[in-house]
């Protein structure tokens, strides 16, 4: 089923006195929120206590978990050890996104850096099925799935088109769709409602219906420079978008279940509801 979130806390979970993850599950239970997305962005760093203490607390709320992977992973970079360290953060995020009940894993698939756009896409494709390779040898990966995320800035490996192809790669390869950093890479494109139907359309006729179906989605107003992602913003920008309400109407259209994480800059929680209560508005018509 259609699940909407936050990443992370937001400011006023804060401003409550609370200070422990554990602690989200109950207070987004209570504002009718369903999930919760973790993030191990600088390291992977939690105790085995601590996974299970989140875990606990998150099934007695009946929250769901997603996490994300840390920021630094580059699957387009040349040298092999540099791959094997960004396989090595990706299975450690797996491995303790199990331990806390996450059963999915938000990546950034890779920078382009020097090369040329075409050399980097080949080169990431060819270490993620390299890594794809390697899962085998780790069956608890088969519990999780890994959703490759379209990135925000224009020296940044992640279109759509890219991560499509990555999702052709491994049954669990799914997309997260991360409609902020789509709007602000391509220069404030899904200012234009249509644009949200031709991304639709692309991923309904070019993925497994089942990843199209349940697609991972990001969503957040950013501001953004010719080079792409500035920074996160709140629902009140009226400047950069994008706006939800055209996302809003596919998904009722294309009868779609995905998990919407909320990312605006400590208004999470409070955007979150806001959508969920416009995509409610429109599916009980």
């Amino acid at each position: 089923m259609i699940k909407f979130g936050v990443a992370g806390n937001s400011d006023s979970f804060y401003e409550e006195g609370k200070k422990h993850t554990y602690q989200a599950a109950d207070w987004c239970r209570k504002r009718n929120l369903d999930l919760f997305e973790y993030s191990f962005g600088h390291g992977v760093n939690m105790t085995f206590d601590t996974a299970s203490l989140i875990r606990k607390s998150f099934e007695a709320s009946n929250i769901s978990l997603s996490s994300h992977a840390p920021y630094y992973i580059n699957m387009a970079n040349e040298d092999k050890s540099m791959i094997d360290k960004s396989i090595n953060l990706i299975l450690s995020t797996m491995e303790k996104s199990l331990q806390m009940g996450s059963n999915r894993v938000v990546v950034h698939p890779a920078s382009q850096g020097k090369m040329t756009r075409n050399k980097a896409r080949i080169l990431m494709l060819d270490n993620i099925r390299y890594l794809s390779d390697k899962l085998l040898e780790f069956p608890f990966s088969n519990g999780l799935i890994l959703c490759w995320e379209t990135m925000g800035k224009v020296g940044q490996m992640g279109t759509v088109d890219e991560i499509i192809e990555i999702c052709e790669i491994r049954d669990n390869f799914y997309p997260c769709i991360d409609f902020g950093h789509i709007n602000a890479r391509e220069q404030g494109i899904l200012n234009k409602p249509n644009m949200y139907n031709t991304i639709i359309e692309k991923l309904h006729e070019n993925i497994d219906n089942i990843k199209f179906l349940n697609m991972h989605i990001h969503f957040s107003k950013i501001q953004f420079s010719s080079k792409g992602e500035v920074k996160h913003l709140t629902f009140k920008d009226d400047i950069y978008g994008p706006n939800f309400e055209p996302l809003a109407d596919l998904i009722v259209k294309y009868n779609l279940q995905p998990w919407i994480v909320c990312e605006s800059d400590g208004t999470q929680a409070e955007d979150a509801i806001i959508m969920k209560n416009i995509y409610e508005s429109k599916f009980y018509l």
